[in-house]
């Protein structure tokens, strides 16, 4: 009986029953399905080979509200919630990686640290823009020297009579080539550690504040991953983001809620590769038959699947979770593992369905394994995840 009462077997079973999305939910999934679609596939390819963003898509995700879903309406949000977020993520992925990736940076991490560490000036000054797509944003917390150990910051920002001055530089910036507004972290106390990193707002056009080397990546070319370069920027006073000291431990925060949107990510594109397999096997024919007629190939399609299925229900409970308010950071962390590994093995098995075809770009199989690799590494490696979930368990 005493297991019963313990903290840690009730706290594992969040309330999460009603497994129904509503009709307003079903026709937000149509709509994005419909757009992805129409307005992203026929360009996919194009985009890829010439690692473009895709700006003109970018501005009508903001037209229709998809880019402020988590945002309440006075400040130009949508009004909707962390369920709804993940079903505009998915459903863009399924089709574009590149694009759900721009999303969920420009959201998740830029928009929302102002949201959830700005005060009421800054919220109101920055993001009715960003939701809309008027402005694009970026988030910039990893340097060449601090990726995992993002506690181990160098750039520095020197408080001065006519503001703030920053210096330094961040790597593998999400939309950092074509940001409007960025938000950086810094030290600001070198000897509090983690307790001395601040964060800070930049918009484009500021002296000393420019976009660096343009990465040439693997996968999701065309979203922007660029260096943020920081020298003797001066940025007023007002632009600190949050308490003084406080951006590293926000940033924390912020991360919980982007790896829902990146678990999503990743289980799109994983539903993508997985449809382009069941597709092709049902064309495919060898030995006077379709290959999906064969147990090797069927055995693969369901374990795919099924690992879809999986992952998509501890992200919906963990999106409900942070709908209701309710500390979901082990939660958070276990559904970006789950969904981040299943999306690799969806899309390693895809290109095995295929076989030859799979290896060339004149099929989708070879575009979603470039793709989803990212999604083991990037807002967190699942390395860190693990550490993540094990200092819960662990904790007393």
């Amino acid at each position: 009986m005493a297991a019963l009462t313990g903290r840690t077997p009730l706290a594992c079973y969040p309330c999460f029953v009603d497994f129904d999305f509503t009709p307003e939910q079903i026709q937000l999934r149509q709509n994005v399905r419909e757009f992805a679609e129409g307005e992203i596939r026929p360009h996919v390819r194009e985009w890829d080979d010439q690692s473009k963003f895709p700006m003109e898509c970018f501005k009508k995700l903001g037209d229709l509200g998809y880019l402020g879903a988590i945002f309440p309406e006075e400040l130009g949000g949508a009004g909707m919630g962390y369920i709804e977020y993940a079903i505009i993520l998915e459903e863009l992925s399924r089709v574009d990686g590149s694009v759900g990736l721009i999303v969920a940076a420009h959201t998740s991490l830029c928009s929302n640290h102002i949201f959830k560490s700005g005060s009421d000036a800054q919220r109101r000054r920055y993001l009715p823009d960003l939701t809309t797509g008027k402005k694009i944003g970026c988030w910039s917390l990893t340097e060449p020297e601090a990726g995992s150990d993002a506690a181990g910051t160098r750039s520095t920002a020197a408080s001065t009579d006519k503001g703030w001055v920053l210096n330094g530089a961040k790597t593998f910036c999400t939309n950092g080539g074509v940001a409007d507004i960025c938000v950086a972290m810094a030290v600001t106390d070198r000897g509090k550690s983690s307790h001395g990193i601040s964060a800070f707002i930049l918009e484009k056009g500021m002296a000393g504040f420019r976009p660096g080397k343009k990465e040439d990546k693997l996968g999701c070319r065309a979203s922007d991953t660029s260096e943020v370069i920081f020298s003797d920027c001066l940025i007023p006073h007002d632009n600190l983001l949050g308490e003084l000291g406080a951006g590293f431990v926000d940033s924390l925060k912020v991360l919980d809620g982007g790896r829902i949107s990146i678990a999503a990510w990743s289980i799109g594109m994983a539903q993508g590769a997985y449809e382009a397999a069941l597709k092709y096997s049902k064309q495919r024919r060898q030995f006077g038959k379709a290959i999906s007629e064969f147990q090797a190939i069927q055995w693969k399609l369901a374990d795919m699947s099924t690992e879809i299925a999986a992952s998509r229900l501890l992200i919906y409970k963990t999106a409900w979770m942070a709908d209701h308010g309710r500390k979901h950071t082990l939660e958070s962390a276990q559904a970006k593992l789950f969904a981040g590994e299943t999306a690799v093995r969806v899309a390693n098995e895809g290109v095995q369905i295929h076989g030859g075809y799979g290896f060339i770009k004149d099929y989708p199989a070879e575009k979603y394994y470039r793709d989803v690799r990212l999604a083991t590494i990037g807002e967190g490696t699942s390395e860190i995840q693990r550490l993540v979930i094990a200092r819960h368990l662990l904790r007393d």
